[in-house]
């Protein structure tokens, strides 16, 4: 049994909240489902299959960057606005973003969502499966869209480029947190991207993002979470840069620093799939 931790429409939000405030008119979800390809899942072909009621499609890959090489690099402003804006997504909502496997690649949603300085946007604790866990129910109905606008305050901080991180990883002045599972960190596994470098930035802790997670899919209690950065040797007095392989489990750092309310932190949206790519980067190997 997972302890219950508070309802923060910010930040987290429980099943129950949900389903409390499913009829609300001004509420919009987000089923923003993403898998790596050996995962072998469609996720638009999943959420066509069943849904939680209202919810709309938010497609990561397409909501991106186009002119970027890197994959799901976040989108210019213009294009975040048209997209929600054609979702019926604007001013005044608040927004709950889901996904199929808990709390995964909604975190990245609700950190692009912060990054262009909207506020009223909450994960769903535990995702689709608790949600479904919970005997609440699904549809294949559509929602309704009406055009709502909405108004973007881009907020620069919240995201790190490499050469913000080279600096950063060179003075020593940030806390650098990588999401990434240990063997790849050490660089003992391969990356599943090709020409990816193995290893990681120099000086960064890792804190594998499943660390942050109960066995159902819901994020630990913020004592919880504080303790899993403390024992990996973030020094949490100091900004936080999060990382990972491409800039999606990266945000459920993010969300967890959220949660024990450290703000001070940004993300490095190139990850791995940019700073390994570079052979005139400096890497490391092992557990440091």
């Amino acid at each position: 049994m997972t302890t219950a931790i508070p309802d923060d429409p910010k930040t987290l939000v429980s099943t129950t909240w949900l389903a409390a405030h499913l009829k609300d008119p001004d509420l919009r979800i987000f089923d923003a489902s993403w898998y790596l390809p050996d995962a072998g899942r469609d996720p638009k072909a999943e959420y066509d299959a069943g849904h939680i009621p209202g919810a709309r499609f938010f497609d990561i890959d397409d909501i991106s960057d186009a002119r970027s090489e890197l994959p799901h690099m976040a989108p210019p402003v213009e294009k975040f606005m048209s997209r929600m804006r054609a979702m019926g997504v604007g001013d005044g909502h608040q927004v709950v973003v889901y996904d199929g496997i808990g709390v995964f690649s909604a975190a990245r949603v609700w950190w692009l969502f912060r990054l262009m300085g909207q506020k009223n946007i909450a994960v769903l604790d535990g995702g689709l499966p608790k949600w479904l866990a919970d005997g609440h129910t699904t549809t294949t109905t559509p929602p309704t869209i009406r055009d709502r606008h909405m108004t973007v305050k881009y907020e620069e901080w919240r995201s790190r480029d490499v050469t913000d991180v080279a600096r950063a990883a060179k003075l020593g002045d940030h806390s650098i947190i990588d999401a990434r599972a240990p063997g790849r960190f050490r660089g003992e596994q391969p990356e599943p991207r090709e020409g990816m470098r193995s290893g990681h930035i120099p000086g960064s802790k890792n804190v594998y993002y499943q660390d942050l997670q109960n066995a159902d899919g819901t994020m630990k209690p913020p004592a919880d979470l504080r303790a899993v950065f403390e024992a990996a040797g973030v020094d949490l007095t100091k900004p936080a840069i999060t990382t990972c392989g491409s800039g999606v489990t990266a945000a459920i750092l993010s969300l967890a620093l959220e949660r024990i309310g450290k703000t001070d932190h940004a993300l490095y949206d190139g990850s791995w799939s940019e700073w390994g790519m570079y052979a005139d980067l400096p890497i490391a190997t092992g557990a440091n």
